[in-house]
């Protein structure tokens, strides 16, 4: 959840979830479009908008990271991902029995 205060009440944050961010106008007050077609008009211009929303979801990238790299010391034998972030597809051919 990202923290933005309604225009004319900056003494009350509230929280939203970025990801019912349709659209962040400046008309020239900000006005937030949400998915379910509600508007909130914040006291924050669309660029701290958009600097909330990437703060966001790089803390939750992070977080899911860290998460996986604490599974992974945890599981002896877990598979080591490459340089690229996947592991190798591991396949094999086998032949069909012709009678």
């Amino acid at each position: 959840m990202i923290t933005l205060n309604r225009l004319g009440h900056s003494d009350e944050p509230f929280q939203l979830n970025p990801d019912m961010i349709v659209t962040v106008e400046s008309t020239p007050d900000t006005v937030i479009t949400l998915a379910t077609g509600a508007k909130v008009v914040v006291a924050e211009t669309p660029a701290e908008v958009a600097a909330e929303v990437h703060a966001y979801r790089a803390d939750v990238l992070a977080e899911a990271f860290r998460r996986r790299g604490a599974a992974q010391r945890q599981t002896p034998g877990a598979p080591v991902l490459r340089e690229a972030g996947r592991e190798s597809p591991r396949l094999s051919a086998v032949e069909d029995d012709p009678t």
